[in-house]
């Protein structure tokens, strides 16, 4: 495959320390512009409006839609309208409805959507699902706890309708729980959310399988010090720990060995595989779970948070 000139929408955060860093690495890829109301990226076209991009670089058949999820839906059914093909960064959307709509499109216009899980190329997700076949899982528990003035200092959106609160890391543990155990549905939730916000700062989140196994996850944002994304599956053939976010990967306390750590890395490796292939990845189980949360979550009011 020829590299392909891709342009990146939203130039904030996730896009400097993430996205920017994989395409100057890819051999499938050339960064051709940004598209960003603040953000500027030296050396590329850069544009303002994603209209005006499409309008004037038809040469970049490729987007990264790296902004909120609220503004994304019609961003990415103009670039696809336009013949682009879209990575969508996680969450793929602000609804369910519309991300399947999004694939219908891209299938319509003949493109390639893909609907980015960045914690499922996490150097022990692939190892561990394969060390699950066959085993019978008995009970899982997810501990996802970290610091938002770290990870999302100034970042508005975030508390917003939409914005997701503390579902935004929390479905990073759901997009690796998804890809290596069988389905799972919400029983039960608490939604912790500050008096002054519209979105959760903390959550309790019960799960239920057909297989038989239960779920209890804890997603918080307020932790300080060490930072927690850990996964414990016990199983009948011992317990499997993933740690760090899944690049840690251990059986009853024994440490097996990984990959490197090249979360996006792979992502722009499976986008460049699916263009060449003419498919599309959308998946939308974790998105699933979130939306049921907050269908069935009970809020509770805590503490105002302030920056």
């Amino acid at each position: 495959m020829n590299t392909m000139k891709i342009a990146v929408a939203g130039i904030g955060k996730i896009a400097r320390d993430q996205h920017l860093p994989s395409i100057a690495r890819s051999s499938a890829f050339e960064l051709a512009a940004a598209v960003s109301r603040h953000g500027t990226v030296e050396g590329v076209d850069n544009f303002t409006d994603l209209d005006a991009f499409l309008k004037a670089r038809e040469d970049v058949p490729a987007v990264a839609l790296c902004v909120p999820p609220a503004p994304r839906y019609a961003m990415a059914v103009a670039a696809i309208r336009a013949g682009r093909h879209v990575l969508l960064e996680k969450p793929p959307g602000a609804t369910v409805g519309e991300v399947e709509a999004l694939a219908e499109l891209a299938r319509q216009n003949g493109v390639t959507l893909f609907a980015t899980w960045h914690s499922r190329f996490a150097p022990a997700v692939e190892p561990a699902r394969r060390w699950l076949a066959g085993k019978t899982i008995r009970h899982v528990e997810i501990v996802w706890k970290e610091d938002v003035r770290r990870w999302h200092p100034g970042q508005a959106w975030i508390w917003e309708a939409g914005g997701f609160g503390v579902f935004d890391p929390g479905i990073n543990a759901l997009s690796i729980l998804t890809a290596i155990v069988p389905p799972v549905f919400v029983t039960r939730a608490t939604l912790e959310v500050p008096e002054n916000r519209r979105m959760p700062i903390g959550v309790a989140l019960s799960m239920e399988s057909l297989a038989g196994f239960a779920v209890e996850a804890v997603f918080d944002w307020r932790q300080e010090g060490p930072q927690t994304w850990e996964i414990r599956i016990d199983t009948d053939a011992g317990a499997l720990v993933l740690a760090d976010g899944g690049s840690r990967m251990s059986v009853d306390g024994d440490e097996r060995q990984g990959g490197l750590e090249a979360e996006y890395d792979g992502i722009y490796q499976h986008f460049a595989a699916l263009v060449e292939k003419g498919e599309s990845d959308v998946d939308v189980a974790p998105l699933k779970l979130v939306a049921d949360a907050f269908l069935v979550g009970r809020q509770v009011d805590v503490a105002p948070f302030h920056e």
